[in-house]
């Protein structure tokens, strides 16, 4: 199903930042309804958005607000944290805790409380902000690896539970992104824009999976080999 995207009216989580403010701004421009979700709607500056509260870890956040907005065609699951650490020897889970909350149950809470939503107005779609680490892992990001596994494994489970109702589900990977959360990672890093366009792209296009940066590719690539080519 390809997405008509000035006839679409989109819910962006973690809008206020980085690539969801990226995403906002893409939309808007593109003549896209765009209600820009955020624990702090004060902090959504995009113009044209609509700034509502949203907290995806916290289930009566995401119910009320699918109560609220029964236009909504598409939701961008973009809230996502990351916390250093290994998950062995880091004393507290209480950060492995927190990215299992947003980066894997978030996505899940938005797409159980969306999709009667998305249904009702003839399927729309879902992406879901996954990465590169959801196919490998760092001990430094063991957590985060760890989370977007999960959320990469929902992605599918949630893309062949809607597919009768005709929701198109898009998973994106890509490397590190040029944002505050890899500030001090060195390297390459793809300009959030960059992947906003490409993501935008697939939605026109009906496509299932978005490969943002040859990391994502790269590391896609070397799925099916030794298991120790999965550690970074």
């Amino acid at each position: 199903m390809s997405i008509v995207l000035d006839q679409s009216t989109v819910l962006v989580t973690g809008a206020n930042r980085g690539l969801g403010k990226a995403f906002t701004e893409a939309l808007v421009a593109a003549g896209a309804t765009v209600y820009a979700g955020a624990r702090d709607p004060g902090s959504v500056t995009t113009p044209g958005a609509t700034p509502v509260r949203l907290d995806v870890s916290d289930d009566a956040s995401v119910a009320e607000l699918a109560a609220r907005l029964g236009d909504v065609t598409v939701v961008v699951n973009n809230a996502g944290i990351g916390r250093s650490g290994s998950l062995l020897s880091t004393p507290s889970l209480d950060g492995f805790r927190e990215e299992l909350e947003t980066n894997t149950l978030g996505p899940l809470r938005t797409t159980r409380a969306f999709a009667p939503v998305l249904a009702a107005n003839g399927g729309g779609a879902i992406v879901n902000v996954l990465s590169a680490l959801s196919w490998a892992t760092s001990p430094t990001l063991a957590g985060y690896s760890a989370s977007k596994a999960a959320a990469w494994s929902l992605t599918n489970v949630t893309r062949g539970e809607l597919r009768d109702q005709g929701t198109l589900v898009v998973g994106v990977h890509v490397g590190f992104l040029d944002t505050d959360m890899a500030a001090d990672v060195e390297g390459p890093k793809l300009a959030p824009a960059e992947l906003v366009r490409q993501v935008l792209e697939a939605l026109q296009q009906g496509e299932e999976e978005v490969l943002g940066d040859d990391t994502s590719r790269f590391v896609k690539s070397v799925l099916s080999g030794p298991p120790a080519h999965l550690v970074v």
